[in-house]
């Protein structure tokens, strides 16, 4: 399994990396990434727990370490993960369990560092 702490960090600094080969690109994706996650009529947080089923269910490992970073970031308990994990599983079957044991493992991994960020 991942740290994912860890791997967050390798994929942030890939990131900028890639934003500075392909700069409009990333910029782009930047922009569509603030615009779509930001509150509106669903709050951060909400949106946080789609992208987190989105990201088990699609099999993403990359995109389960920042989902669940910033879902704990915008105030979802552990609770709310692990129905969001659930419900991941309901529409991706067997592989989204797989998954969901990523993102749990990313929860267990994140939780106490997000508590000392805030």
């Amino acid at each position: 399994m991942q740290n994912y702490p860890n791997y967050r960090e390798s994929l942030l600094t890939l990131m900028r990396e890639l934003g500075q080969s392909i700069h409009p690109t990333m910029s782009g994706f930047g922009q569509l990434h603030r615009s779509g996650m930001s509150a509106g009529a669903l709050d951060v947080k909400t949106k946080e727990l789609m992208a987190l089923g989105i990201a088990i269910s699609g099999r993403c490992a990359g995109c389960i370490a920042f989902h669940v970073h910033d879902a704990l970031k915008a105030g979802a308990s552990e609770a709310e993960i692990h129905e969001t994990i659930g419900v991941a599983v309901v529409m991706g079957g067997g592989p989204s369990v797989m998954y969901g044991c990523e993102a749990l493992q990313a929860l267990k991994e994140f939780h106490g560092n997000i508590i000392q960020e805030v």
